[in-house]
């Protein structure tokens, strides 16, 4: 397996800035971690984004498409921020030969109690068994990203009510 990471930045690239006492997203992750994990597959990372999903805009989510429509492969993981993940994954339905999943982190990679790790090798798993497709990874769950909301009081996801 090929698998194309397109890191769109969030709270799992963030870095934090002491004296600033502030947060700002870095460079991509996915790479590093997988590099200590010592995974035998092969990765490629393209940095569509370096945003807190918060301010990503129509525009963006029409780019992340476009990049995920232009990869030769078919084994897609987006990491991207938490709180709009479901509205950039509504935007790649339909998208045919493509497993998509994506994931992130409510703790910045970088952090020791980050659970960064945990949702890429979930997501990983998820990218390889599942049919074609957009699905959420995160919190030890993989759904269909269209059955899944945020609860950001639990800071997990879980299924739509």
């Amino acid at each position: 397996m090929r698998l194309r990471v397109i890191s769109t930045g969030g709270t799992i690239d963030k870095v934090y800035f002491d004296a600033a006492s502030s947060y700002e997203v870095g460079e991509p992750q996915v790479g590093p971690v997988f590099r200590e994990s010592n995974v035998t597959f092969e990765f490629v990372v393209e940095s569509v984004l370096q945003k807190d999903s918060l301010a990503m805009t129509d525009h963006d989510r029409a780019l992340i498409r476009a990049r995920v429509e232009a990869s030769p492969e078919n084994h897609i993981l987006i990491t991207h921020g938490t709180d709009t993940m479901t509205a950039t994954a509504a935007k790649l339905e339909g998208l045919k030969d493509k497993v998509i999943v994506f994931t992130g982190s409510m703790q910045p990679a970088r952090f020791r109690n980050s659970d960064a790790v945990f949702n890429l090798g979930c997501a990983v798993g998820a990218v390889q068994s599942l049919p074609p497709g957009v699905y959420i990874a995160m919190n030890g769950v993989v759904s269909p990203a269209s059955k899944v909301k945020k609860n950001r009081a639990q800071s997990r996801f879980e299924p739509k009510g």
